[in-house]
């Protein structure tokens, strides 16, 4: 993702070199974070304490890290069952400064040159998101685990397919890390619909609510435009993250927006909605609202709530017939290891990349699931530009 052209033409003219460089990084501390990007770590204290399983080291590689310096936010480098062994970014400042974050020494320009070391086994994807689909499948085709940011794919719901058959093919681990899934009301969720204290959900909602005064810089601007339901996974992720299922049709409003780059002739996207609103029937037979929104003021971040057939749930309080609930603690992570940000869920996501490596198993948010969160927004927003037009959406099943 670029940075603002200012201070690139700034850094590239000014001749203050180091001085410059020192300069900027104040000036990016200073900064405030971006939304999600605070260290929340609400939520029980975590149950038990932190088992190794193995001794093995994963050599793993990451890429980018640009706006957001996404790279080392999941706590990978400090991973006692990880060694990072490469970095890569497109921008040589950049790569250093990753390779600096990660406590590693080898480098390479490109994604595509780093999937040529044999010795690289893992890589996590931080790069932008139009490009998440191609290089998670170069990932995999070179014989490596892949973990990415989300969301899984851009668009085109043929890369989806693509996708979807090379992780088979492959036979490789394929993870998106949906940071949704480990804040600490979805994991009470999940572990209370497993143990049976919702039946079935008959209704889901998921709001992730994004509003900046500014554009956040993007690589190539990708984000200028951007259609509302093509990032909805921190939404959705409060139904598919909650009972596993899936959505099978879609009806979805737009509106559109009073910003300038959210009008249509101003975006490559033709996008007109700066806030879009899903309703979907799910793979139980229930519904789910699912809402996103770039332009609305006021109150931001993921959250959801479930109402099933025995029982409902609005952040960590369940109502219900269940009388005897399981453990809501999430588990503690390794030493070294922090929450993070996201709700105190980046740590918990590259942890669970790693187990799911070193146990041979399907990671929590494997294919499947991640195309059912990615693939539902993309068609909703095909709904919307036909006025709420009913759709069926397409189906992913290890």
């Amino acid at each position: 993702m670029s940075e603002p052209t200012s201070r690139r033409s700034f850094l590239k003219t000014s001749g203050f070199g180091a001085a410059a460089l020192s300069w900027a990084a104040a000036a990016r501390a200073a900064e405030p974070a971006i939304q999600g990007f605070e260290k929340d770590q609400a939520g029980p204290a975590p149950a038990g304490s932190w088992k190794p399983v193995s001794d093995r080291k994963i050599r793993m590689g990451i890429v980018g890290f640009g706006v957001c310096r996404f790279g080392p936010q999941f706590s990978l480098q400090h991973h006692p069952n990880v060694q990072v062994v490469a970095v890569s970014d497109l921008f040589p400042d950049r790569c250093q400064a990753l390779a600096q974050a990660c406590q590693c020494k080898k480098t390479y320009p490109s994604l595509e040159e780093m999937v040529k070391d044999d010795s690289i086994e893992a890589i996590f994807v931080a790069t932008d998101a139009p490009s998440h689909c191609r290089h998670c499948i170069e990932v995999l085709q070179h014989g490596k685990h892949v973990a990415t940011a989300v969301p899984a794919v851009w668009e085109n719901l043929e890369d989806a397919d693509r996708l979807f058959e090379t992780v088979k093919k492959t036979g490789l681990n394929y993870m998106m890390f949906e940071t949704s899934y480990f804040h600490a009301d979805l994991y009470a969720m999940r572990q209370i619909y497993a143990a049976g204290g919702f039946g079935k959900l008959v209704y889901s909602e998921g709001e992730y609510f994004h509003y900046a005064c500014a554009v956040i810089p993007s690589y190539k601007d990708w984000r200028i435009g951007l259609p509302p339901q093509w990032y909805p996974t921190h939404s959705n992720a409060y139904y598919v993250g909650v009972a596993g299922g899936s959505f099978t049709e879609v009806s979805c409003l737009g509106m559109p927006s009073i910003r300038d780059e959210l009008q249509p002739q101003n975006n490559r996207y033709k996008n007109p909605f700066g806030t879009e609103i899903a309703l979907f029937r799910t793979s139980e037979g229930g519904m789910s609202r699912m809402a996103v929104s770039w332009d609305t003021a006021g109150h931001g971040g993921e959250v959801g709530r479930v109402r099933g057939q025995k029982g409902s749930m609005v952040g960590m309080a369940y109502q219900g017939l269940e009388k005897t609930l399981p453990d809501l603690a999430r588990p503690a992570l390794p030493p070294g290891v922090e929450p993070g940000g996201h709700g105190g869920s980046h740590g918990y996501l590259g942890h669970e990349f790693v187990m799911s490596i070193l146990e041979n198993r399907q990671p929590l948010v494997n294919v499947a699931a991640a195309l059912n969160m990615t693939v539902a927004g993309i068609v909703a927003h095909q709904s919307a530009l036909k006025d709420g037009e009913r759709m069926k959406i397409p189906q992913y099943k290890l």
